[in-house]
């Protein structure tokens, strides 16, 4: 795979198989169509008009919303219409996630289509003979993507916590890395893509940042999700992107946009424009 099959792998949808999750006359996502036939069969709290699924039975009120639609999901769960739940709660909006008009279960948002943000930080290292990333390998038991490569740092992004504090809790987790070391990472921008999923639809915003670590900083994991860590010289990196899919995949797009900013895919590159349009695609849902 190449750079920019990366990039396609992360955007391959067809609206056609998806009608419009409508929330008191407002798009807020994607519904696939066999899913949406199922929640207007039941009860009358859902109706299909056109190309769009409305949730007519929604109560007003962000809370009363946001509970309603827990509900809804502990129920499809019981059913098995849905895989789990996570426990984090995401907002669902059709623009900046605080303007969210309610709550779904981190787990259940692609089932809905909706609007998922995470945090993703490229660790690397500045030697004399260039730069080197930390590469995270995650655990055997990960529910997506056991045993793939992962950044040294990548989380989602749930309701009730701003970026700051959400990027370090999430250092600490996921690589022992003390707050002020955190604190010290840089936003650098965001990479936007949507994709079909196993579970639906994933229009999905990734903040991105960069931390220069000290030379002496090893990462080590405290949540269990990654096995171990790896500091590899940059062209490791740039060559097991190119030629495979070894990365979680999302985590390619936002490698890539870190090799752009730091000039190491350099306009020469045969796919390059194309690269940086898909790097911000649509996210489909708006």
């Amino acid at each position: 795979m190449s750079y920019v099959d990366h990039i396609r792998d992360c955007n391959r949808w067809d609206p056609a198989d998806f009608l419009a999750f409508v929330v008191d006359g407002e798009r807020l996502g994607s519904v696939r169509r066999a899913f949406a036939g199922v929640l207007a069969g039941d009860g009358g709290d859902f109706a299909l008009s056109g190309d769009a699924l409305s949730w007519v039975a929604a109560p007003d009120g962000f809370e009363a919303r946001s509970e309603a639609m827990q509900r809804l999901c502990e129920d499809l769960e019981r059913r098995g219409l849905i895989s789990h739940l996570h426990g984090e709660r995401y907002p669902v909006t059709a623009g900046r996630r605080e303007d969210a008009r309610l709550l779904i279960d981190r787990a259940c948002a692609p089932y809905f289509g909706v609007r998922a943000f995470g945090q993703h930080l490229n660790g690397y290292v500045r030697r004399a003979d260039g730069l080197y990333l930390w590469v995270a390998r995650r655990s055997a038991d990960r529910r997506v993507y056991p045993n793939h490569l992962d950044h040294v740092v990548a989380g989602g992004l749930p309701w009730g916590i701003g970026l700051a504090e959400n990027l370090r809790k999430e250092c600490f987790e996921e690589a022992t890395m003390p707050a002020a070391l955190a604190e010290r990472a840089v936003a650098v921008g965001a990479v936007t893509y949507c994709r079909d999923s196993e579970r639906g639809l994933k229009p999905d915003v990734i903040y991105c940042y960069d931390l220069e670590l000290p030379g002496d900083f090893e990462p080590r994991c405290n949540d269990g999700e990654v096995a171990s860590f790896q500091l590899w010289p940059v062209q490791r990196v740039m060559d097991v992107v190119d030629a495979g899919a070894e990365f979680k995949l999302n985590c390619n797009l936002v490698i890539i946009d870190f090799l752009i900013r730091h000039g190491l895919i350099t306009p020469e590159h045969s796919d390059y424009l194309e690269i940086i349009r898909g790097l911000r695609s649509p996210l489909g849902t708006g």
